[in-house]
């Protein structure tokens, strides 16, 4: 299925879910990631997510589409290169 993980976090736990993200999918822009994973990938990376951040203030959006379909995704303005700063 095609994911789209959008976070925001305490900015000490920043760089340990980017890593965490950097590892299943596409870093697009600075808290937002894309890609395919499998329902067990998808699993897998939820456990790993929920050890990381704190429940009760961070936020990790996550929309997945069926397999066999994936969002159209326009850019409007400038393009952004996937950053490169570790918050």
């Amino acid at each position: 299925m095609y994911v789209v993980v959008v976070y925001d976090t305490l900015a000490a736990r920043n760089a340990a879910i980017l890593r965490l993200c950097r590892q299943y999918l596409h870093h697009v822009q600075r808290s937002v990631f894309e890609g395919s994973l499998s329902p067990a990938q998808l699993r897998r990376f939820r456990y790993q997510v929920e050890g990381v951040i704190d429940a009760g203030y961070d936020s990790v959006l996550v929309f997945t589409f069926p397999p066999g379909t994936a969002p159209e995704r326009q850019e409007w303005g400038v393009a952004q290169a996937a950053p490169t700063d570790v918050l």
